[in-house]
């Protein structure tokens, strides 16, 4: 019987190392980003592992070789040198209020000034932010590394709100210009979120970011692909068939069937999600597990606003330039749909440059007309759509 133990919630790297739960070996992707570039973004869906990701290039910037012990990156990396890190974590606050946002922000400055110092010129929090990094870096005798989790989630649960949008837009449009203003003492900085804010939003001042959302060689740094699954879980999968009464080739196919099928750029592999799949494996049990852990607001609110027909879910078609940003004053809905994972790359017409976008699996599909219809149209409205 597998003993292994699945790290259900827990997004930080040293507490599943150290815990002994089971870890997808993502250190070779980190070893290469980290040496091939100095800034990046990454959109992923919710529970699809970013928050784990920045965990984990937080403890290899601390230098905690022993927590990498058997992993990829140890025979990589040789240095280990330990660096400053400033990890900002957006994902806990509920943003309803200006205030929300400016509440985090203090809390954070607060904290790294503690550490590093302040100064009394110093008054906004753009201009905090800049010293802190510059004083981090003369203080420790190395450049700065910066983490940002989830930098998107004030301005997604404004939508629908355009003034509450834009005072979160401006904010932090300011804040993460700091990045830009004191490249010369930062090492590394990584921003995370479901979707990408673009054009006259806050990215228009970090130009600097390489997008790797959509790049083939980054595909596997988040989620579990079909050669991890069985890499890791062949015992588990087993045990699972015997549990259900299927064939091991059975319980393969519908666990691809259900859970697979996330394709984050034309030709690529499909992704597990990974957070259905621990459950999954753990319980002995299919079930709709992302889905159950809530419908984001902000969809239900977009597709309201913008009216938009639930019958096209399956059969859109759409550019690269629209998949990869959100332009927050935009009336076409599918980035974010796109972006949060209720669609996926399903094909790509080379001519002209267009991508085919459908559910990723069953579990989408039957979990978006269970769990998210119901908040946007009337009981009929869900009939129709099911006898489609």
């Amino acid at each position: 019987m597998s003993n292994k133990i699945y790290p259900i919630g827990i997004q930080n790297f040293e507490k599943i190392r150290k815990g002994g739960y089971c870890y997808i070996d993502k250190t070779a992707w980190i070893y290469q980003m980290v040496k091939t570039g100095s800034y990046y973004f990454l959109s992923r869906p919710r529970r699809f592992g970013k928050s784990l990701l920045l965990s984990t290039l937080e403890a290899y910037f601390q230098g905690k070789k022993e927590l990498f012990e058997g992993l990829a990156i140890e025979k990589l990396e040789k240095d280990w040198i330990k660096y400053p890190i400033l990890h900002l974590d957006l994902n806990a606050e509920k943003y309803t209020t200006p205030e929300a946002l400016d509440q985090v922000l203090e809390s954070a400055l607060r904290g790294w000034e503690a550490l590093y110092g302040a100064q009394d010129y110093e008054k906004t929090f753009a201009s905090r932010f800049q010293g802190i990094i510059q004083r981090a870096c003369e203080k420790e005798g190395q450049s700065v590394v910066i983490l940002v989790d989830e930098y998107d989630k004030p301005m997604l649960q404004a939508i629908g709100n355009d003034e509450l949008q834009k005072s979160f837009r401006d904010t932090l449009k300011a804040f993460y210009g700091a990045l830009k203003s004191k490249d010369g003492c930062i090492k590394f900085g990584m921003l995370t979120g479901v979707t990408k804010f673009g054009k006259v939003s806050v990215f228009s001042d970090l130009n600097n970011l390489e997008d790797i959302s959509m790049r083939q060689q980054y595909i596997e740094i988040c989620g579990i692909s079909d050669r991890e699954l069985h890499e890791n879980f062949e015992t588990e999968l087993h045990e699972f068939a015997d549990a259900q009464g299927l064939t091991y080739d059975e319980i393969c196919t519908e666990m691809r069937e259900r859970y697979d099928g996330y394709h984050f750029t034309h030709d690529s592999i499909g992704m597990y999600n990974p957070f259905s799949v621990l459950n999954t494996l753990k319980y002995n049990v299919f079930g709709n597990y992302w889905f159950e852990t809530g419908t984001p607001t902000y969809l239900v609110e977009l597709l309201k606003k913008h009216h938009y027909d639930l019958h096209r879910m399956a059969h859109e078609e759409t550019s690269a330039d629209v998949l990869n940003s959100i332009d927050s004053t935009s009336d076409n809905p599918i980035p974010v749909i796109y972006q949060s994972g209720y669609l996926t790359i399903k094909g790509y017409d080379r001519e002209f440059e267009t991508y085919r976008l459908g559910f990723p699996n069953r579990e989408v599909e039957e979990g978006f007309v269970k769990y998210l219809m119901p908040f946007y149209a009337n009981i009929n409205a869900v009939e129709s759509y099911l006898n489609v």
